[in-house]
């Protein structure tokens, strides 16, 4: 059998170079949309990852001409009850959740259409980057199912007001109007997107993973909580942070002006 045709059939391709770990959604004649086995590719790569100290940036990508359509609309409609459903959803959920408690930073490399639970993905990701002609939607009420699970991703990332013109029209919005309503972190040209993603994933994994795997899960974390509590576990957070070896090693770096040697370096990760 060829290697195109092995690709072909591999739902999920797997690359892991110099501390980044790159996921590409590989259903391109159907949009990449998120059947259930395709769920499971990703539920299972992200946890050996999450146990994988070598990787220090996961970046989400696609192939063919979009990102991802959402769930595969043929699969739920073969489904017989309403329970099934709602596993089948509940397992995109865990998996949804799975992105934001990796102690890795997530960077979704958007190119395409992303649309429902498609958009879902590129609003749960830590960063975003989008090409020019990416666009991105949430139309769940165009064919009668609002995106109710999109939507929990998308309100917490935009402001409630433009989450809820996305989800009440089902209308398309572009690349820029994204950036705009803070969607998506950076807009660029189709030819510099893997340069551009490249970079800024270069750049995270050159930082110490252990404050990075710690700031994160304290980020999520805070959110929750009113202000004065916010502040109280931010502030327990950072002052653990400076007597880790990778603080104690980043300020005396700093100080002696003089590039850091994180611990996972040193370990010879």
């Amino acid at each position: 059998m060829s290697a195109t045709a092995n690709q072909a059939e591999t739902l999920l391709l797997v690359d892991v170079a110099n501390g980044i770990a790159t996921l590409t959604l590989n259903r391109p004649g159907q949009f990449n949309a998120l059947s259930s086995a395709l769920i499971g590719e990703l539920q299972s790569a992200l946890d050996r990852i999450a146990a994988d100290p070598g990787v220090r940036v996961v970046v989400l990508a696609a192939s063919g001409r979009g990102f991802c359509a959402g769930h595969d609309l043929k699969e739920i409609r073969a489904i017989a009850g309403v329970e099934e459903v709602e596993a089948l959803f509940a397992r995109c959920s865990r998996m949804m959740l799975t992105i934001t408690r990796l102690p890795q930073p997530v960077i979704a490399k958007v190119h395409g259409l992303a649309t429902a639970a498609g958009c879902q993905l590129v609003a749960t990701c830590d960063l975003a980057v989008a090409s020019q002609s990416a666009t991105f939607a949430t139309p769940g009420v165009n064919i009668g199912a609002f995106c109710s699970t999109p939507g929990v991703a998308l309100g917490r990332a935009v402001g409630r007001k433009h989450a809820m013109e996305l989800l009440l029209t089902g209308a398309p919005i572009s690349a820029a109007r994204a950036h705009d309503i803070g969607l998506v972190n950076r807009v660029v040209p189709a030819e510099i997107l893997d340069a551009e993603v490249s970079a800024m994933a270069t750049l995270i994994a050159s930082r110490s993973s252990r404050a990075i795997a710690s700031g994160k899960a304290l980020f999520y974390r805070q959110l929750a909580l009113p202000l004065d509590d916010a502040y109280a576990v931010a502030g327990h957070s950072i002052a653990c942070d400076f007597f880790t070896d990778d603080g104690k090693e980043g300020v005396d770096a700093f100080l002696g002006k003089r590039a850091p040697i994180w611990s996972d370096r040193k370990e010879g990760r």
